[in-house]
C-alpha cells in the first residue's frame, strides 16, 4: 500500500466491513496535541498532507460527489493542493465551511459516520452529531481506529524515558504547583481534575520527554487530587529511578493502560475536565463511571502561561544564544546565497547546524519554514525534495524557525533580500508596512484587562490602509521549554476561544508578534519577534497598565526597508532595538560574523 489511492481504498474496505458509511480523520492524538507522534500521523499516512492542522472525511460510497474531502484553514490552502490528490479529495476551506456543515450537506439519510472518540473533543462531537441528526444520519464512535487496522507498518508510540525538568529551569517545585492545584480544587469543591494535555502534565510535574518531535513532552495522563497527591499514568519503560525520586511518594505511578480503570474509580466524585483539551472518550468513561463532571479550564493552563522570574530569565538567556545562531546564519547567507548554489533545504540545515553549535539545543521547536521566492508565500510551507527551490540571486527569502533549549523555547522569522541589486519598490513597500505593524504592536501600552483581539489591528493597520491583509493570526503564546504554540493567550482578529471567553493578557505571558504579507506565486514577507507581557509604569496613569519587552534579538533586513515610510518614532525604535541586539548578541559572535552584525546594527 505505497500509494495514497491504495490506502484510501483499503480504508473504504475496512469501513464497509464494519458497516460504516464514512469516517473522520483529524490530525490529533489522545491528548488533543497540535504536534503528534509518528504513531498518530494518520492523516499524513492516508492523504500525504504534511501540515499541522487539518481533517479529512472519507465516505464509503464512491458514487457520491465528492466522496472525500480535506479541510484546512487559510495557512494551508496552497500546501494542501500540492500534497493531497485532488482526484480523490475535494478541498474545503475552514472557517468558510466545517466538517459538521459539510457532512450535513453531503451524507445520505440513514448514514452512519464514524469517529475515534480518543481523537476528538466533546464540542466537536456535539456539533457534528447535531448536523447529522438533522439529515437523519448519525455519528458513531469506533472501538479501535479503522486506519490502524489497515496501516501495516504503523510505528509504535515512543518508549523513550521521561526526563526530569530541574527546578533551576522551572523556577517552582512540582510540590508547590500541585499544592496550588489542590487549593483550586478545594475552592471549587472538586475532588479531582483530569489532566490530559501533555504540556500541562509536563509543567505540573516538572517533567519533559522526547515522545513528540519538536515538543519536549512525555506520553502520559494525570489525575490530580484535592489532597495534593496525583496519579501519573505512563508506560513502565518510561519510568526511571530519577523520575521516581523526583516525583516522590505523593505521585502514584501506574501503567498508561490503567488510565480508563482509574477514571472508573472516580464514581460519585466531582471531577474537573477541560473540554478544550480532553477527548470525548474521557468524558464518556467518566459518565459511564457515574462521576459528576464539572467543565473547567485545565488548572495548569494559566499558571503555565504566566512565566515566573526564573523562566523569564531563562527565556532571555535562550534568546541571546538563539539570536547569535540566527545572526551567524544570516551572515553566512549574505555571503553564500548571492553566489547561487544554496537551496531551501541546505539553508534550513545550515541554520539547524548553527543552533546545534550552541551546545544547548535539545530539538527544533517546529519544522523550519525555509521559503524561497514563491514558496515564501505559502504561510506554513514545509520544504521537501519535491518542492526544494534554489535561493536565486535578486529574490526574497523567508525563514521561520526556532529552537528548544532547557531554559526556553524560541520562534523567529526573518525575511531577507538575496542580492545583488536593489529590491523592487513593491517589495520594499510591503516589507516596510509589515515592519511598521510589528513595531506598533511591540510598542503598545494597554490597560490591564486588554485581550489580544483588541491589539490585533495595530499590526495590520498599515497593510489595511493599502488594501492588503494576511490570513493568519498575529500572535500565539509560547511555552517555557514546551509547546511553541501555547494557549490561552493569542493575538488575532477574533479571540479564538472555543465558545468561551477570550483570555486577557497578563504579565509573564509570552506571545509572538508576526504580521506578514504574501503575494501568491511570487514572494512572502513575515517579521516575527517574541514579546513578554510586563507591567508598565505610565506617568499620570489612572489604573494599571501593561506593555511588552521584546525578547527576540537578531537583525532585521535593512535592505528591504523604505525609510521614507517610517516615522521618527519608528526609526528610534529600530535604532534602539538594533543597539540592544549588538549589546547582547555581539559578544557571542566573532570574526567576519561580528563585523557583519555591527554593520547591520548601525543606526538607520
Amino acid at each position: 500500500m505505497n500509494t495514497h489511492e491504495a490506502r484510501l481504498d483499503a480504508l473504504r474496505r475496512e469501513l464497509k466491513a464494519r458497516g460504516l458509511d464514512g469516517f473522520v480523520i483529524p490530525i490529533s492524538d489522545e491528548h488533543m496535541s497540535e504536534y503528534v507522534g509518528g504513531y498518530a500521523q494518520r492523516l499524513a499516512w492516508l492523504t500525504g498532507f504534511g501540515g499541522s492542522a487539518g481533517t479529512a472525511v472519507v465516505l464509503t460510497d464512491e458514487t457520491l460527489e465528492p466522496a472525500a474531502a480535506m479541510f484546512v484553514d487559510g495557512r494551508y490552502t496552497l500546501q494542501v493542493r500540492d500534497q493531497v490528490d485532488g482526484r480523490f479529495y475535494a478541498y474545503e476551506n475552514v472557517p468558510q465551511t466545517s466538517v459538521a456543515k459539510w457532512l450535513g450537506e453531503h451524507v445520505p439519510e440513514g448514514a452512519k459516520i464514524a469517529y475515534d472518540p480518543w481523537l476528538h473533543g466533546k464540542g466537536w462531537v456535539s456539533a457534528v452529531s447535531k448536523a447529522l441528526a438533522e439529515k437523519g444520519a448519525e455519528l458513531v464512535p469506533v472501538d479501535g481506529n479503522p486506519i490502524d487496522a489497515v496501516w501495516e507498518d504503523r510505528p509504535a508510540p515512543s518508549a523513550a524515558p521521561a526526563l526530569v525538568h530541574e527546578d533551576r529551569y522551572a523556577g517552582q517545585a512540582s510540590e508547590a504547583k500541585r499544592a496550588a492545584v489542590s487549593e483550586w480544587l478545594a475552592e471549587k469543591k472538586l475532588d479531582a481534575a483530569v489532566i490530559s494535555a501533555l504540556d500541562s502534565i509536563a509543567w505540573l510535574l516538572n517533567v519533559r520527554g522526547t515522545d513528540v518531535d519538536r515538543t519536549p513532552v512525555t506520553l502520559s495522563y494525570v489525575i490530580a487530587r484535592a489532597d495534593g497527591t496525583a496519579d501519573l499514568f505512563i508506560e513502565d519503560a518510561k519510568v526511571t529511578p530519577e523520575l521516581r525520586a523526583h516525583l516522590g511518594n505523593a505521585v502514584r505511578i501506574a501503567p498508561r493502560s490503567a488510565f480508563v480503570p482509574g477514571l472508573a474509580e472516580l464514581s460519585g466524585k466531582r471531577v474537573a475536565v477541560d473540554p478544550d483539551s480532553a477527548v470525548q472518550a474521557i468524558f464518556g468513561a467518566l459518565q459511564d463511571a457515574g462521576a459528576e463532571i464539572v467543565e473547567e479550564r485545565d488548572p495548569a493552563v494559566l499558571p503555565k502561561a504566566c512565566k515566573n522570574e526564573t523562566e523569564q530569565a531563562g527565556q532571555r538567556a535562550a534568546q541571546a544564544r538563539d539570536g547569535a545562531a540566527e545572526s551567524r546564519f544570516l551572515h553566512w547567507l549574505s555571503v553564500e546565497a548571492p553566489k547561487g548554489g544554496v537551496d531551501e533545504m541546505a539553508a534550513g540545515e545550515k541554520l539547524h547546524q548553527f543552533r546545534r553549535d550552541t551546545g544547548d539545543l535539545r530539538d527544533l521547536s517546529f519544522d523550519t519554514i525555509s521559503g524561497a521566492g514563491p514558496n515564501g508565500a505559502v504561510v506554513h510551507y514545509r520544504v521537501s525534495e519535491e518542492t526544494n527551490r534554489p535561493l536565486e540571486p535578486s529574490s526574497v527569502y523567508l525563514v521561520d524557525s526556532g529552537g528548544q533549549y532547557p531554559d526556553g523555547t524560541t520562534d523567529i522569522t526573518r525575511t531577507v533580500w538575496i542580492g545583488p541589486g536593489e529590491p523592487p519598490a513593491e517589495v520594499k513597500d510591503r516589507f516596510t508596512r509589515v515592519l511598521k505593524g510589528n513595531i506598533a504592536l511591540a510598542r503598545a501600552v494597554f490597560p490591564r484587562g486588554t485581550k489580544g483581539s483588541q491589539l490585533d489591528v495595530l499590526a495590520r493597520q498599515f497593510l489595511w490602509s493599502a488594501g492588503l491583509d494576511y490570513q493568519h493570526g498575529t500572535g500565539h503564546g509560547v511555552g517555557s521549554f514546551l509547546s511553541v504554540h501555547e494557549g490561552p493567550q493569542r493575538i488575532g482578529k477574533s479571540g479564538g476561544a472555543q465558545g468561551g471567553t477570550e483570555q486577557e493578557l497578563l504579565a509573564g505571558m509570552i506571545l509572538s508578534d508576526e504580521p506578514g504579507y504574501y503575494k501568491a506565486g511570487e514572494y512572502g514577507i513575515r517579521i516575527e519577534n517574541l514579546l513578554l507581557v510586563e507591567e508598565r509604569e505610565v506617568a499620570g496613569a489612572e489604573g494599571e497598565f501593561l506593555g511588552f519587552e521584546t525578547l527576540t534579538l537578531a537583525p532585521i533586513e535593512r535592505a528591504l526597508v523604505d525609510r521614507q515610510l517610517l516615522s521618527g518614532e519608528e526609526i528610534a525604535w529600530w535604532n534602539a532595538y538594533h543597539a540592544r541586539v549588538l549589546e547582547v548578541v555581539g559578544p557571542l559572535v566573532d570574526g567576519a560574523a561580528k563585523a557583519w552584525l555591527q554593520e547591520q546594527c548601525r543606526p538607520l
